[in-house]
Order: structure tokens, then sequence, then C-alpha cells
């Protein structure tokens, strides 16, 4: 029975990730028979099968179960969370056994490792769907342009799982009933003091004795004002009053200057005028220094550049083709470098040595990106000879310097380190 097809798209419209110098898409259906071989079914079934179009430029993913499928974001939320646990796990395993390959002796359970390490990455959780229950991931092995590898893989998932805000539902506007406000309800308000939430007690201002005496006996009522326009009252008599307390025919000047023991010293501008006082020196500020002009070094057009993007992707496309590699040391017979050449294409490819009297030497290399991003390039064996002899190869590591510019150091053993340099040359 014909497997459903969950998505399609544009390869261009995603960013491959990789380890060991490899996408995790070249291998993707390798990874999933070296699960099957493994007995990771689990595994196998949580990643969608891909098939490449006939042009190689767009990618259709088909279920490995068989069941309706359903997108994740249309899923409930019950679902979701089995799917999510179940992942949770499926990638603890997916890193275990990673981290198992990684410290193999063998170049190849390495490289699985690595692989296998980046694969359950994808872009979002669009591209997650439930088939029969199960989770299937569409374009493994892939993240959206412009980002890196999550370091949670789930993280999107998570996100997604959180729960929507619930909208109160609002009363209808024909049969709501408006509140009623009555006239006191809205003068209490205006009338209160705007820092004051509780209405304040009135003030009780008493009866002058003379009118007292003259008011009848029985008991009066006694008018109450609001606190806030006694305090205003208070204001203004205290406004008018105070100019009239301040003496304005003593100038400042005359006024004399009582200390705290009672007696009288010298008005102040006496005493200022007493002071020794010096003519201010003015101090011009020191001229800025020039600034200094930033050298931009040109990057060589051989040079070796690590491509920052294919880097973080975990590729090394960047160092496909035909490189000089020139080695700080000395031939015995001739005294000069000896004349390596490295062809590498997808990580694999041949080293030409020359050294002595014209003697060739050529042995099987290859390549790869370590955790760090340093680019490493090793032999198996030592090279073989013309003349039946070995030469010993070195190992090689690079980092991006500036520019992203390859700086590259050769070892022949712990001990011994050299500067190495690529130039990249015709065929």
């Amino acid at each position: 029975m014909a497997k459903t097809l969950l998505r399609s798209g544009d390869l261009d419209d995603f960013q491959a990730v990789g380890g060991g110098g490899q996408a995790v898409f070249d291998s993707a259906l390798q990874i999933r028979e070296t699960l099957r071989l493994r007995k990771q079914q689990a595994m196998v079934d949580c990643l969608a099968i891909p098939q490449l179009n006939d042009d190689g430029d767009r990618v259709n993913w088909y279920s490995p179960l068989e069941g309706q499928a359903v997108s994740w974001l249309a899923a409930d939320s019950e679902s979701r969370a089995r799917a999510l646990q179940y992942l949770e796990t499926t990638l603890s395993a997916a890193v275990s056994l990673s981290r198992t390959c990684m410290r193999s002796g063998k170049t190849a359970q390495q490289l699985f490792g690595s692989l296998l390490e980046k694969a359950l990455q994808f872009p979002g959780e669009n591209h997650l769907f439930l088939v029969a229950g199960k989770p299937v991931i569409t374009f493994w092995g892939f993240v959206n342009l412009n980002q890196h590898a999550r370091e949670d893989v789930l993280d999107c998932l998570r996100q997604s799982a959180i729960n929507e805000p619930t909208i109160m539902s609002l009363p209808d506007e024909k049969t709501a009933t408006p509140p009623v406000v009555t006239l006191s309800q809205i003068d209490e308000p205006l009338l209160s003091p705007p820092a004051l939430v509780a209405k304040p007690p009135a003030m009780v201002l008493p009866e002058p004795p003379a009118m007292a005496a003259e008011q009848p006996a029985r008991a009066t009522p006694r008018r109450r004002f609001p606190f806030w326009i006694a305090t205003l009252v208070a204001v203004a008599i205290a406004i008018a009053v105070v100019p009239l307390l301040i003496p304005t025919s003593v100038t400042q000047t005359e006024m004399p200057t009582v200390d705290v023991t009672g007696k009288t010293r010298a008005p102040l501008p006496e005493i200022i005028a007493q002071l020794p006082l010096h003519q201010a020196d003015v101090v011009k500020p020191a001229p800025p220094e020039p600034a200094k002009p930033v050298v931009i070094a040109a990057i060589p057009k051989e040079a070796l550049v690590m491509d920052a993007s294919q880097v973080r992707a975990g590729m090394t496309r960047f160092l496909n083709g035909n490189w000089q590699v020139q080695v700080a040391i000395q031939d015995p017979a001739t005294g000069n470098a000896p004349g390596l050449r490295f062809q590498i294409q997808n990580n694999k490819g041949t080293a030409r040595l020359v050294h002595g009297k014209n003697i060739v030497c050529r042995a099987e290399i290859f390549s790869g990106l370590h955790q760090t991003g340093e680019l490493m390039i090793k032999s198996r064996n030592n090279a073989r000879c013309s003349d039946g002899s070995r030469y010993p190869m070195p190992e090689i590591t690079c980092k991006a310097g500036m520019n992203d510019v390859a700086q590259c150091v050769a070892r022949y053993d712990a001990a011994h380190a050299v500067p190495a340099t690529f130039r990249k040359i015709g065929a």
C-alpha cells in the first residue's frame, strides 16, 4: 500500500545541517537503514521517507506508518502531549546512540554518530505530523534559512503546547442592562480630594463668644465644610500675612549676620572682599589624537576560506577542489619544502607528495569538521612512494581566522607542529 504524502518543498527554502563534513540529507536513507539494522524501530518510525524529484531541487516526504495523518497544529492537546513525550524518549535514545558511536575507533561509526546527532533537527512545528497518533518528522536534517540548529530540538513544540488564553464572552449590546448611576454618585467623586479614597470628616468651626450669647437657648445646627476648602483658606491666609511680617526697610547688605554665640559678624560681601582671589587660568584642551586608519587586508583569491554558514551546518563544500599545501619543513636532500598537493571532493581525496630527487608519493586522505568547528585532514596510512619507500603524512587542522581565512597547522607527531598554508590551484 502506498505511503501517505505528508509534505513537499524546495530544498533551497531550507538550510541543511550535518556532521563529520557531510549533510544529513545526503545520507538520509542510509541513516534510516542503519537505525533499522540496529533495531531502533521507534526512531525509524519518527523519520519521514524523503524522495527527490527528477531535477533534484524538490523533495516529497512520505509517512513510514499507515493511518490517518493529522498536522501537529491541528491535533488536540492530549494527542500533542503524548506525541511530545514519545519524541523526548526517542531523542534521548538518539543522543545516547550518537555519543556511543562517536567514541568508537572506527571512522564509519564516528561519521554515523555525528550525523545522527543532527538528524532530528527540523525547521518547526508545521513540519511535524501525527500518523495513527505517532509523531512523524518531515524535513529532518534541515533548519530554517539563516538559523542555527536548536540546542533543545523540541523547544518549538513545547512553545506551541502552551494553552491559549481564554477569551471571556461579552454581553449582548441589545440585552445588556446599563448600570444606574444617581446624581449623588456622580457629584461625590468630583467634590472629594483626588488624593483621598474615603470622604474626609467635616471640619466644625466654633462660634464667636459674643454671638453665642445672643443666640436663643435651642441648639442650632453647625455648618460643615469639606476638608479641602479649609486647607485652601489656610493657605490663602498664609500667603496674605507672610509679606506683612518681612521688613522692607532693611536691605541684604545692611542686615547684620549673627552666629550661634550671639556675636555680630561682618556682612558676607565684606568677608568675600577680604579673601585672596586670583585670576583663573584658561586651560586649553589637548588636541585629540588623530584616528588611526583601519587597514583591511584583501583576501587572496586562492586562499582557503572556511565559510561560516557551512561550518555551522557541519559541511565542508569550501574544501572541494585542488590545493597546493605549503608545510614549513625542509627536505634533507634538497633543503626545500616537499611539494604537497591535495585533491578533495566531499571529504575524500588523494594526496600527492614529491620529495628528494623527484620521488613521488601518494596517499588517500579524508577530511571532516570537529565539534569545535576545526577542520581536520588526515590520511589512514603513510604515503606509498615510487621508490618503494613510505613517507609519513601530516595531520592538518585548520580554524577560521580573520575574514574566515583558514589558519592551519600540520602535525607529524604529538611533539612537532608546523604552520601550513593552502592555495587553490587548477586541476
